[in-house]
């Protein structure tokens, strides 16, 4: 019976360290990160950083192609925010909105342009930031802390009173929904880049050539609604916490 009994617990060890995937791992301190995300994500940040500094460095009253392309960006992220947060609060939270869709973007165009696989690691392999939960788990807490940042700000203690509305019946479901927006974000992410790019890795392994491209190019697509969706989500919860209780 003893000897039942440690078998049992050895086969739930022995499962419990199973992983899904390969990772390079980074030690910082008595943490482990994923060191090829950490890798991707710093080489999309960097491209968006060059962009922004060429697009802006010489602006002129007359905008040439590039500074109407980079106008035009901006008109639209700035239409996500105005268009879910309201008229009279949306531009303090531009910069967010605007980071968290252009890091998501280019973080899942990196992940369905670049060939990642052609290069090697000593273990894992690279790919889109946002194909790993962590990555996308991240972005869902920071929207998180933002709405609730924005509902105190506005609101003060009297944001808390939401969750009493309309009736103090529903407070349990109320404070619920808060814990599963994040899931929900993260979820979505994840797991509609991580299918794409399976399904691309499929193709590319029976039709090597022809079927792969126009998957790919379905994968942008995909991508960037991905991106617009969570933004769009974003900005709406914000502009939810943001609404008024001035009557209590």
């Amino acid at each position: 019976m003893d000897y039942t009994k440690s078998k049992d617990i050895y086969t739930f060890l022995s499962l419990s360290a199973v992983e899904v995937g390969k990772h390079l791992y980074w030690t910082l301190g008595s943490y482990k990160v994923h060191g090829q995300v950490f890798i991707v994500s710093w080489l999309v940040i960097s491209a968006l950083i060059a962009l922004a500094f060429i697009g802006t460095r010489t602006l002129n009253k007359i905008p040439g192609k590039w500074q109407n392309f980079m106008e035009f960006v901006l008109e639209f992220l700035q239409d996500i925010a105005k268009n879910q947060i309201g008229e009279n609060e949306y531009r303090a939270w531009v910069p967010y909105i605007a980071t968290i869709f252009l890091f998501i973007l280019g973080s899942n165009w990196a992940g369905a342009l670049i060939p990642w696989k052609l290069i090697h690691l000593p273990e894992g392999e690279l790919a889109a930031p946002t194909n790993d939960i962590n990555t996308t788990v991240a972005l869902s807490l920071l929207t998180s802390v933002a709405y609730f940042y924005a509902g105190l700000s506005k609101n003060g203690l009297g944001y808390f009173l939401r969750y009493i509305e309309p009736t103090p019946i529903l407070l349990p479901i109320n404070i619920l929904e808060d814990f599963t927006k994040p899931l929900s974000l993260s979820f979505r992410l994840f797991g509609n880049i991580l299918a794409d790019e399976l399904v691309v890795s499929v193709f590319t392994l029976l039709v090597p050539i022809f079927i792969p491209l126009p998957v790919m190019i379905l994968g942008l697509f995909a991508s960037s609604i991905q991106a617009l969706i969570f933004s769009t989500l974003s900005a709406a919860y914000i502009g939810e916490a943001m609404e008024g209780h001035d009557e209590h």
